[in-house]
């Protein structure tokens, strides 16, 4: 296995952090914060520089608030100073790791992401039902051969061990000036147990999160050689047309999380489900014919626009943006049964811009 060392350096380099910064910016350049630091931008870039290079950084202590989109998750903040360290990082290990990362695992990922996932799916369900085989005696066409495994792992990103993360870093990147670095995100993070948890909304926790389970991806793929798998962060689906296939499955996934990464399958939310019934993943609900948006997404989707149809009345957003919001939603909504709801509010758009 090819290892990595003398790294550090890369880090710390002036440019690196720079291109840190301009990624750390992105879609954020009217916040306060980063016009703040953009006005002393190489004091402050060199002062980071300098922290690193002595090793006396320190990230700042997160910053925690609620989201319901519907679920209510609590999300972590991290100061602007220390996203463009994270970035500074993530841009010189994430390559090193992207070389060894299945193909079927699609979160924060170039070039992968919800629509590819999808794509996969469509591929892997055509390829288990014989190309939407019926069931004998069925009376729609729907009713395809097959089984989908659809998991996810309780509480993941709570129960994330810092220790197991930490030597599946270290066997690829030797550096102990990185690793310190990597502990210093992690141990910036009050949890219940010491040592346990990252928190969600870091660009460093996305990351590291795909890391922890890239050893869940190697074991289904080499050990259980199970060809039909996708992992988008924590939620994955396995196929097969032979139901028993999957109970033994699931049982040696979860006996592996247990013994091996300290983790458990979501009793109440991994369950094997016939294809012809439909399955949730990647915010749809997928059939063979065809995919519904998932309820909890269409009602987070409308309450999203009609807070920024009010804010654009009120003159604070402009149309431009409301614009740029709706056709973000609807590249991903098209993959779905949802022409008629796409119509009627781009029909509405038009009205409010006239």
């Amino acid at each position: 296995m090819k290892t990595y060392n003398n790294l550090y350096k890369f880090i710390c380099s002036y440019e690196n952090l720079k291109l840190a910064f301009e990624k750390a910016k992105k879609n954020k350049t009217n916040k306060d914060y980063v016009i703040k630091f953009k006005e002393n931008l190489e004091e402050e870039l060199r002062n980071l520089q300098k922290e690193l290079e002595l090793l006396t950084y320190k990230p700042r202590e997160l910053k925690r608030f609620i989201v319901r989109d519907p679920k209510t998750r609590v999300i972590h903040a991290s100061a602007f100073r220390d996203r463009v360290v994270y970035h500074a990082l993530i841009n010189i290990i994430e390559p090193i790791f992207e070389k060894v990362f299945i193909y079927d695992s699609y979160a924060s990922r170039v070039n992968k992401g919800t629509l590819n996932g999808v794509i996969r799916f469509d591929k892997f369900k055509r390829k288990i039902s014989n190309n939407g085989r019926t069931i004998r005696n069925s009376f729609d066409n729907n009713h395809v051969i097959g089984y989908v495994l659809k998991a996810d792992i309780k509480h993941y990103f709570e129960t994330i061990n810092h220790e197991i993360l930490l030597k599946i870093l270290n066997r690829k990147i030797k550096d102990e000036k990185i690793l310190f670095l990597i502990k210093q995100t992690l141990d910036n993070y009050e949890i219940k147990i010491k040592g346990v948890g990252i928190p969600l909304g870091n660009l460093t926790s996305q990351f590291f999160a795909n890391v922890y389970l890239n050893e869940l991806d190697y074991f289904i793929k080499h050990k259980l050689r199970i060809k039909y798998y996708i992992r988008y962060v924590d939620d994955f689906v396995i196929f097969h047309k032979n139901k028993k296939f999957l109970e033994y499955y699931k049982k040696e996934i979860n006996l592996f999380l247990i013994n091996e990464l300290k983790l458990e399958l979501h009793p109440n939310k991994s369950n094997i489900v016939p294809l012809r019934k439909g399955v949730n993943f990647l915010g749809y609900r997928i059939f063979y014919h065809y995919k519904l948006l998932r309820k909890c997404n269409l009602i987070k989707f409308k309450k999203n626009i009609e807070d920024k149809i009010f804010l654009y009345k009120e003159e604070i957003l402009s149309y431009e943006e409301l614009n740029a919001s709706f056709e973000g939603w609807s590249g991903y909504a098209m993959w779905a049964n949802t022409h008629k709801l796409r119509k009627n509010i781009r029909k509405e758009l038009d009205l409010i811009k006239k």
